[in-house]
């Protein structure tokens, strides 16, 4: 491998496709791909040989799906950690793995850059850039988007047609979309207008609930010390685990969103988003620690939560930070262990039921019949303890004459 040779996290899509043959005009360049396999499917199909036919010297698939759920996505899962109250994270997620693949590919390969494909009005930019300083700060970066003439989509589909790269994107159907076992994202062409109400053939994942099974489904997941290891019952490993959630939740219509969000760089976007199975582990997740912690930890997580989805949606996941709060979540989810059960029907879900030895719920405490474990008359002087500020207040006020009929 030459000195001169450019890392490319490539995609195959309509940017990275381009930006083969680019960085051979520009550069000079020696173009090495890398793709990193989280969860594509039929998207990585011919992959090296389409890079390899765009000028590519050579191009690497990596199976990074089970690091992908088990080092970036069960880690958000556990915190809780949600972005812009809807956004699970997807895309968010899947990029520190796949530039920290690609900063090791360059490293071994002895390579003097990397590129990506983003442009210079997303977060992936950010996301990307990042784990290179993070990881490889001596390295050059390419960023094209933010170098070439192009301007938009439709610039890129003349270019590919120039050179005569074949992709999937038209000018009838422009959709940007990423897709991993996580979910599947959409943006781009009419969904730029926050009023366009999306089409039923834009969805991948999720059927629509009109056309959802008219007979409601019970699905169960099981828990162990805050990760999912079981459906049903049937122990599975996390891909199998994942996908079997991801069909059950889809074929009832679950786990679409539809979002207008704050980029990192400062603008509102629109995306739709389908995460059925994350939507499901979510759910089930709250529900267990809802059970099992008590309500002072579990504001802690809470409090945890949002500032975790920040740092994934920034692209911060290499930091000090990331690692401090996953030591502090970690020391919750020990006893995160037990089952719940969702009814899945048109679009939606209900809690059927959830179990846990851990459990901090008692019936011997809560019932409404007779019971030796609680005396109903000690609640008489917790009030008057914890309503003891109000009453100071209270006399206060009516000594200084500052009563107001309320």
């Amino acid at each position: 491998m030459t000195q001169n040779a450019v890392v490319l996290a490539y995609s195959g899509g309509l940017d990275t496709s381009i930006i083969v043959p680019w960085l051979r005009e520009a550069y000079g360049a020696e173009v090495v791909c890398v793709a990193a396999d989280v969860g594509q499917a039929e998207e990585l199909d011919g992959l090296e040989a389409k890079a390899l036919a765009s000028g590519a010297k050579a191009c690497y698939v990596e199976d990074l799906r089970e690091e992908f759920l088990t080092g970036f996505v069960w880690p958000t899962l556990r915190a809780g950690a949600i972005y812009g109250r809807k956004y699970l994270l997807g895309t968010s997620m899947a990029r520190p793995i796949i530039a920290a693949r690609q900063v090791q590919l360059a490293q071994m390969l002895g390579a003097s850059a990397l590129a990506h494909g983003c442009t210079g009005k997303g977060n992936d930019q950010v996301r990307f850039e990042l784990t290179y300083a993070a990881l490889a700060p001596e390295m050059q970066v390419i960023a094209p988007w933010r170098e070439w003439t192009i301007r938009s989509r439709e610039d890129a589909i003349e270019y590919a047609a120039r050179h005569g790269i074949p992709v999937a994107a038209t000018r009838g159907k422009i959709y940007s979309r990423d897709r991993n076992l996580w979910h599947v994202s959409h943006e781009g062409g009419p969904l730029e207008d926050p009023a366009w109400e999306p089409e039923s053939d834009l969805f991948l994942l999720t059927r629509s609930p009109e056309d959802a099974p008219d007979r409601p489904e019970y699905v169960s997941i099981t828990w162990e010390a805050g990760l999912p290891v079981a459906v049903d019952g049937e122990p599975l490993g996390p891909v199998a685990l994942l996908k079997r959630l991801n069909g059950i939740a889809g074929l009832h219509g679950i786990g679409r969103i539809d979002l207008v969000e704050d980029r990192l760089v400062g603008m509102k976007s629109r995306g739709i988003y389908e995460t059925p199975g994350g939507t499901l582990l979510y759910a089930a997740h709250s529900e267990l620690e809802q059970m099992v912690l008590d309500r002072r930890t579990l504001a802690l997580k809470d409090l945890i939560a949002p500032r975790y989805a920040e740092l994934v949606y920034e692209g911060r996941w290499w930091t000090a930070e990331r690692e401090a709060m996953d030591a502090l979540v970690d020391s919750t989810q020990r006893r995160v262990t037990g089952e719940v059960r969702f009814k899945l029907y048109k679009g939606g879900y209900t809690v059927a039921g959830r179990t846990s030895p851990y459990s901090l719920y008692d019936e011997r405490f809560v019932t409404f019949g007779e019971d030796d474990m609680y005396d109903q008359a000690d609640a008489a002087g917790f009030i008057r303890l914890f309503g003891l500020p109000n009453r100071v207040a209270a006399l206060r006020e009516r000594e200084q004459g500052l009563v107001e009929a309320r």
